[in-house]
């Protein structure tokens, strides 16, 4: 459970480096101003995006999720290949002396495990963590397929002037597999910064309810997620903050509602062993 929270953050990361992919298979130049054309902003976006991706396990960060029973302040850290959760504040407080210590205990129960583990027990936690970043890559590839895409304007965000893009489901699109089912029934929008190409914020929902074959559930409107970047150093953008909203039936009749809001802070290149 201790890289769930991680692998959710770069997952949804991950969605924000994809889309414009997706856009620059889609969308036939537009010009903007009478300078920039749509492929030409997308593909410096791309560009952005991937340089984001690739230095993103370099950095350490402070995560504050809201929970239902409060909310928990954690540090992570890349620790011999993969993330390392430890809490360090409760309810915006300082944890007491004797939970500090037993969070310093796990760290270094958990530091010591990961140095002294053989190659083929480190090879089998770094692949997993692997496994869930390619898996992130073949959902993506699906949303150059998913979604038609169209350019609105300009407009000023957060301090930044950003290009906005709107994204609709393709009729004709047959998702491949479970995960991608739930493309067919969403739409969003994107504010792409226009100095520097790097996503701003991306947000999307569900219009009407999508059917999940296999897993005998139903996604239906309330589900939504927005996702926010924020310079971390002079040309990486890292996530700042993502919320989302699903809302279910299991089984096609019981409801299933859940809700994440996580922030993300402190970013600092990694100081500890990451190989």
């Amino acid at each position: 459970m201790k890289i769930q929270a991680e692998i959710r953050r770069r997952r949804w990361m991950k969605l924000c480096e994809a889309l414009p992919v997706a856009f620059l298979v889609l969308l036939a130049p537009i010009w903007v101003s009478g300078q920039s054309n749509v492929e030409t902003i997308i593909q410096k976006s791309v560009e952005a995006n991937n340089r984001d991706w690739d230095a993103d396990p370099e950095f350490d960060y402070t995560e504050r999720d809201q929970e239902k029973d409060g909310i928990k302040t954690y540090e992570v850290r890349m620790l011999y290949g993969s993330p390392y959760r430890r809490v360090v504040a409760v309810n915006g407080h300082p944890l007491n002396p004797s939970t500090k210590a037993e969070e310093e205990k796990k760290f270094e129960a958990a530091l010591a495990q990961r140095r002294n583990e053989t190659p083929e027990k480190r090879a089998a936690r770094i692949a997993k963590f692997q496994a869930e970043r390619k898996r992130d890559h073949t959902m993506l590839d699906q949303l150059t397929k998913a979604f038609d895409f169209r350019l609105l304007g300009n407009q000023k965000l957060k301090g930044h002037s950003v290009y906005v893009l709107s994204a609709q489901p393709r009729k004709d699109y047959r998702p491949p597999n479970r995960d991608s089912q739930v493309l067919t029934g969403m739409e969003g929008k994107l504010w792409i910064d226009r100095n520097s190409f790097q996503w701003v914020r991306v947000e999307a929902h569900v219009m009407h309810p999508v059917r999940i074959e296999g897993f005998v559930a139903e996604v239906e409107p309330g589900t939504q997620f927005e996702l926010e970047k924020t310079p971390v150093s002079a040309d990486i953008w890292l996530s700042q903050h993502f919320a989302m909203k699903s809302n279910a039936k299991v089984m096609l009749f019981w409801p299933h509602r859940t809700q994440e809001d996580i922030t993300y802070s402190n970013y600092r290149k990694s100081s500890g062993p990451a190989q």
